[in-house]
């Protein structure tokens, strides 16, 4: 990394709506180094009074539905109200191939280029926290340079989806019609978190199929536990190609939102989320401290191992490697 403005330039560039400031920034939070870690949680806590006046929306989808596409179009109507929009998109497979999804910014050749936008790819791998924490603090970033609007975005199905609803206001699923099954392999978890689903591709010979699609997932919800909210997820159809379907989706958000505000789950859920941040670092951490303890890594690799060969119960092997702590007693 290049040499760092201080912290005060930082803060001043990002508060004044700077991109390039931004985007260092966000370089730093995602550093891996020690020292820069420490920086940018300098930052971050002289910046918390500027951030919280964003809607974070979290989209996901199974690939090929079409997320890029629907984010393209969704974002362009947003700017066109007066939006100010950042997308975050992640990469969780990048956890093997080391990579990022740098394509996003060609899949999205007008929100790449117009002044109220900014997109960012990013790799969910290499930090403290993972998803939650680099995305998390990402957020806050852009919420005080300015963006009222935040889409973060993630790539396929798995655990990351869980790691992006503890992020994000409003989760939304985009499906697809017509595969056959109509639930595609959705686990059952990532519906009950959905606050909207889509039913993408809705247009020439597939509208048909979206409307029956609709109707599916509609019944399948009312299967599910009820939001904690007292919301109720609703399911609409778009066609991201011919943007029909956009100005409902926008208007069910923004339901959404008021819905969220006016019983006061809005800032409840904000709140959780930061104790869910704070709990979910401080495990981490202790963790990396117990490892660097001497003596520490070596036994639990030992009981890792004798935990896989089944020669011992994970709770003997967890009590063995507490029994090396300093001060450390059974109850």
């Amino acid at each position: 990394m290049r040499p760092l403005p201080d912290i005060a330039q930082l803060k001043e560039g990002i508060l004044a709506g700077n991109i390039a400031l931004l985007s260092r920034a966000i370089t730093l939070i995602e550093s891996t180094n020690p020292a820069h870690q420490v920086l940018a949680g300098a930052l971050i806590d002289q910046l918390l009074p500027y951030t919280g006046n964003s809607l974070r929306i979290g989209i996901t989808g199974v690939p090929g539905v079409g997320k890029s596409t629907f984010i393209e179009s969704f974002g362009m109507h947003l700017i066109g109200k007066g939006k100010k929009l950042a997308v975050l998109a992640i990469d969780p497979s990048s956890n093997i191939s080391k990579g990022s999804i740098l394509g996003d910014k060609t899949r999205m050749e007008q929100l790449s280029v117009h002044p109220m936008a900014y997109i960012r790819p990013s790799a969910a791998s290499g930090s403290l926290g993972g998803v939650t924490y680099k995305t998390r603090e990402t957020t806050l970033l852009c919420e005080a340079a300015g963006f009222d609007t935040i889409i973060i975005e993630t790539v396929g199905v798995g655990q990351s989806e869980t790691e992006v609803s503890q992020i994000s206001d409003f989760f939304l699923l985009l499906m697809l019609a017509g595969a056959g099954d109509e639930l595609q392999g959705i686990k059952r978890g990532i519906m009950e978190m959905a606050d909207g689903l889509i039913i993408t591709k809705a247009d020439g010979d597939n509208i048909l199929k979206s409307k029956s699609a609709r109707s599916e997932y509609a019944r399948a919800l009312h299967f599910l536990p009820p939001n904690a909210s007292g919301w109720i997820p609703e399911v609409k159809i778009c066609s991201a190609y011919d943007r029909t379907g956009i100005i409902e989706v926008d208007a069910m958000i923004e339901k959404f939102h008021q819905h969220q505000q006016a019983n006061g789950y809005f800032l409840k859920k904000r709140n959780e989320q930061n104790l869910f941040a704070f709990r979910q670092l401080l495990n981490e951490a202790l963790f990396r401290q117990l490892l660097a303890q001497q003596g520490i890594k070596d036994q639990v690799k030992k009981m890792e191992t004798l935990v896989f060969n089944n020669q011992v119960s994970p709770y003997s092997a967890v009590r063995q490697v507490l029994d090396l702590l300093p001060g450390f007693h059974h109850s």
